[in-house]
């Protein structure tokens, strides 16, 4: 499955009704204001109009907004399985997004350099085939690497180095999921191994410049890099930011509500 997060371009009518407030506002202080005054002081009663008292309401508070989720954190839902045991369906997580720079709201371009992704980050990025959908993944392959994925025994090879895969057993008590630990740069994580499914597409990966390779951490349920039609290679400037922190996580109603347990959780 995809891990697949809602946006349905927030980002834009964020910036849009911040846009809005601001000119609202700056035209009526430009051209109105100063003629409500005069009345008022000659003992009129004049009222502001409501959509002015709005645009003054909000603009402080949308352009508030805008700035966090711009360069600081923004916040997105796991609808999907693909990166378990990761990160589980009904996570709401943040996402830093100057880990890797300051990017310009909308546009995505990055006008300040802080850092790159690397091995091993968990990453969100807009679909290259679909900027409008965000996806959740691993990098596992960074800018000219040259990455294999056996599915045989659904281990990864990095630039001819076996990334070897440590089985703990069953996962939750179901003989047919197999967890286990890898170790992708510096983080140490957990991955889902798969009985009785289709095996994941196989082969070698050679990363262009400029293009990550990411891989989702539920091995054999994932549509990520290894999908090139739908996937692919993910432009550095599709990249949003770094998962860093789950802040809520929810099962729907009919299967429990919150676990408790995992908000505040770092994302390794």
């Amino acid at each position: 499955m995809r891990a697949l997060l809602g946006n349905v371009d927030f980002a834009l009518l964020l910036v849009a009704l911040t846009a809005l407030a601001g000119v609202i506002w700056a035209v009526d202080a430009l051209l109105f204001a100063r003629a409500r005054v005069a009345a008022a002081a000659r003992g009129e009663s004049v009222k502001e109009p409501i959509a002015v008292d709005y645009a003054k309401s909000f603009f402080p508070v949308l352009l508030l907004v805008v700035a966090i989720r711009s360069f600081l954190f923004e916040p997105f839902r796991i609808p999907s399985e693909s990166m378990m045991p990761t990160l589980l369906t009904g996570d709401f997580i943040f996402v830093n997004k100057f880990a890797y720079g300051l990017r310009l709201p909308v546009l995505n371009t990055r006008v300040v350099e802080i850092g790159e992704p690397l091995r091993g980050d968990v990453i969100v990025f807009r679909l290259p085939a679909d900027t409008s959908v965000n996806y959740v993944k691993r990098v596992v392959g960074l800018p000219g690497d040259v990455v294999e994925y056996d599915p045989g025994n659904k281990e990864i090879t990095v630039n001819g180095e076996r990334v070897p895969i440590e089985r703990k057993g069953s996962y939750d008590g179901d003989p047919n999921i197999t967890l286990g630990f890898e170790q992708l740069g510096e983080h140490r994580h957990r991955v889902l191994l798969m009985r009785n499914r289709p095996q994941s597409p196989g082969g070698v990966f050679e990363v262009p410049a400029g293009h990550y390779f990411v891989m989702g951490d539920n091995r054999d349920d994932s549509e990520d890099g290894r999908y090139l039609e739908e996937v692919g290679y993910i432009p550095e400037g599709n990249i949003v930011g770094r998962a860093a922190r789950v802040w809520l996580s929810w099962r729907w109603p009919s299967q429990g509500g919150p676990r408790w347990n995992r908000i505040g959780e770092g994302i390794e």
